[in-house]
């Protein structure tokens, strides 16, 4: 597999992708994150692809089997700014990603985008809706931890909040024993 930005002429596939996604998240007991909303909107991907945060996942044979958007910096995410239940591990800046789907073609194809997006900056953040036991199973597998509750604006669902940050610094900064000041990668300033 292989990671690419979108492009405008990607966008009838993304929004097929997202039609898949909504189907196949109301037959896993996940009907709300997306399905009364039908989202993500169709103006929300075309700014994600002018703002170049858009991305694309193709197979071996060049066809576009996911999508997601990321961005890093710091402080980028507003709704993750407060958080409940919890704290987030790690103030440095960080990455996000959102709206991730996948074709259902091949195995593994969530996986593939969150550790290539993890692999740009060390530090990533996501949520996902309580009822999304696909995607928080997915995010446990790959080592991010349950930091709290997050609230979005698009519906009144609150999303359970995920970090996963560099080896030993995690544990260290909930110990108390890091100030903060810790380095990260220069993709994610």
């Amino acid at each position: 597999m292989k990671i690419r930005h979108s492009t405008e002429q990607d966008f009838g596939r993304m929004m097929e992708i997202y039609s898949f996604a909504r189907q196949f998240m109301a037959e896993h007991g996940n009907p709300n994150q997306w399905g009364p909303t039908v989202w993500p909107p169709e103006g929300l991907i075309h700014s994600d692809i002018r703002e170049v945060n858009s991305y694309v996942c193709l197979n071996d044979d060049g066809e576009i089997i996911g999508t997601f958007f990321y961005m890093s910096g710091k402080d980028i995410e507003p709704t993750y700014r407060e958080i409940s239940d919890g704290a987030w591990l790690d103030e440095t800046p960080y990455g996000v990603v959102h709206r991730i789907a996948g074709d259902g073609s091949e195995k593994g194809i969530g996986a593939f985008c969150i550790n290539w997006a993890y692999e740009q900056c060390g530090h990533l953040r996501m949520d996902t809706h309580g009822d999304n036991r696909v995607m928080q199973n997915l995010l446990e597998k790959l080592g991010f931890l349950r930091c709290g509750t997050i609230f979005v604006e698009e519906d009144d669902y609150p999303r359970i909040a995920y970090e996963k940050t560099g080896t030993g610094h995690a544990a260290a900064f909930a110990a108390g024993s890091v100030d903060g000041g810790f380095s990260e990668p220069a993709a994610c300033e």
